[in-house]
């Protein structure tokens, strides 16, 4: 394949049409048997954006898409993209009355709905104060709204060339909603193309791709993870394998069957992966990458992983308000054997700039604890009707705090400890529930820990291990505080365990730290002591 010309690649709807002139035969998205070419996606993209055009929605409008992962899914996004429209996909686990609030708060024309969630249809449409149109993504029998294709085939091959800037907004990502409601990320078209341009030129082995790659696109599209990974793909030209759902048993046909090359996958989702019976028996001979991110990773589950699937491994850190990834941990610095580097996020992608900083916002020295600070192309154009949520987070100058603390060490290495409103103090010692959690992981009896500040007369907050026992492993609290003490400091270590079955988590598999922690904190007016 002749070098990509990104420059002709401004905006989303210029990706489809640069890779139908391109490489019009090659397959852009393959889903349970379906192909489409790049020839396809760009005529069908059209007719998308020249239905939505008919349905009277103009630049600026917003629709909905409430399903699991589709190649339709990128239809719509492509062509609304192409009118002007902004897509706002929505986590499909979500109830009814939340799927309603983001709707709701979109003002979505028209709402895009999987045939998992056609039964709620109605139960969502009673939370709102208006009616918008239903698209159903897939035929469902007995549902008599219009379906997707039938709605996109009703319109002309023809391309309606709106003209479209690159500081338009495309896609609206609601953030996971941990702390209240959740709120809209705007990302433009030059948030989730031009730094993802710029890498691509830059000579990083693991960031180049050709003709050869197929891409897993596992990750939920209602989330950067997802969707992000997905764009990539279709931005250089590669296949891209949609996976309805994440499936640990499907994971691994996909990587035999489909070929996989480069995928990108939460902690979580590897450890599950990782575990199954077969995960020893596959040949990865064709995957050359894995790239993860969304949570910390313990450094066991990394060697374990690095061990079966014996690929590249690269780390990814950034959030839905930067568009996905701006800091990597590059494979060389990955040793099974373990070093420095390999607990810290890495170092920050071509064109981002980062520093840490005090609450007054003054930059911090190396290895100096503080807030994280990001300045990039990628950072959002800000949160949808919410001016003062907006500038709290991104200041004049344009850096937008992560509200992540962690530090920088002299060469420039990322590393992160934690959430900042997850910092436990104890005895007015500041601990880090990631730190805490890393040395409780290798215990030979953990699959899961979390960590949470609790209570506690003496010292204000005590530290709490909540952990997830592998199969058959005994009920043993004092055996696990013993090795995390082996592994960090004792003010640190855990002062007691609790046992549960799973730990709770989001859709884009982050730990609901709240949710553990509510139970323990239930009656006081503060969530601090």
């Amino acid at each position: 394949m002749s070098e990509i010309d990104f420059d002709r690649m401004p905006t989303l709807g210029d990706v489809a049409r640069y890779h139908a002139e391109a490489r019009p035969d090659a397959v852009a998205l393959s889903f349970e048997g379906r192909d489409t070419t790049f020839a396809d996606f760009d005529r069908k993209t059209s007719r998308v954006a020249n239905a939505l055009i008919a349905a009277g929605l103009k630049t600026g409008d917003r629709v909905a898409y409430v399903g699991k992962n589709c190649d339709l899914y990128f239809e719509l996004l492509f062509g609304a993209a192409k009118a002007g429209v902004v897509t706002a996909p929505i986590g499909w686990r979500l109830a009814p009355p939340e799927v309603a609030y983001i709707v709701g708060d979109s003002d979505a024309k028209l709402v895009f709905v999987g045939p998992e969630l056609v039964d709620q249809i109605e139960s969502v449409a009673a939370e709102l104060a208006w009616r918008p149109e239903v698209v159903v993504m897939e035929p469902v029998a007995g549902d008599a709204h219009r379906t997707f294709e039938a709605w996109r085939d009703a319109q002309a091959d023809a391309d309606p060339r709106v003209a479209i800037k690159v500081s338009d907004i495309a896609i609206q990502l609601y953030t996971s909603g941990t702390t209240g409601r959740p709120k809209g990320a705007m990302l433009t078209h030059d948030n989730l193309l031009s730094m993802r341009k710029l890498a691509a030129e830059y000579p990083l082995a693991w960031n180049q791709w050709g003709p050869e790659d197929v891409s897993l696109v596992a990750m939920p599209v209602s989330h950067i993870g997802g969707t992000g990974w997905g764009l990539v793909g279709l931005l250089n030209g590669a296949k891209g394998v949609v996976a309805r759902e994440f499936d640990p048993f499907k994971v691994l046909d996909y990587i035999e069957h489909d070929r996989i090359s480069k995928m990108f996958m939460v902690p979580a989702a590897l450890q599950i992966v990782v575990r199954q019976p077969r995960a020893r028996e596959v040949d990865y001979s064709r995957l050359s990458h894995i790239l993860y991110g969304a949570a910390p990773i313990p450094l066991d589950l990394l060697r374990e992983c690095m061990e079966v699937f014996g690929c590249g491994f690269v780390q990814q850190y950034g959030m839905t308000e930067t568009t996905g990834t701006v800091v990597y941990l590059p494979p060389e610095d990955h040793d099974p054997a373990g070093n420095a580097r390999m607990r810290s996020a890495g170092l920050p992608m071509p064109g981002v700039e980062l520093k840490v900083m005090d609450e007054a916002g003054n930059s911090l020295p190396p290895n100096a604890v503080g807030e994280v600070a990001v300045r990039s192309g990628a950072n959002m154009a800000g949160y949808w009707k919410l001016e003062d949520a907006t500038a709290k987070t991104i200041d004049a100058d344009g850096w937008l705090r992560t509200g992540d603390a962690g530090y920088l060490d002299e060469d420039g290495y990322l590393f992160i400890h934690d959430r900042v409103k997850d910092m436990i103090i104890s005895g007015g010692e500041n601990i880090y529930p990631a730190e805490v959690e890393s040395a409780v992981y290798g215990h030979p009896h953990v699959a899961e820990v979390a960590v949470i500040g609790v209570p506690d007369d003496k010292w204000g907050e005590a530290v709490k291990a909540v952990v997830a026992l592998k199969p058959g492993a005994p009920r043993d609290p004092d055996s696990i505080i013993a090795f995390a003490r082996t592994r960090i400091a004792a003010f640190k270590a855990p002062k007691s365990i609790d046992f549960i079955d799973a730990l709770p988590r989001n859709p884009s598999g982050k730990i609901l730290r709240r949710e553990l922690r509510a139970p323990y904190w239930e009656g006081r007016s503060r969530q601090v002591n």
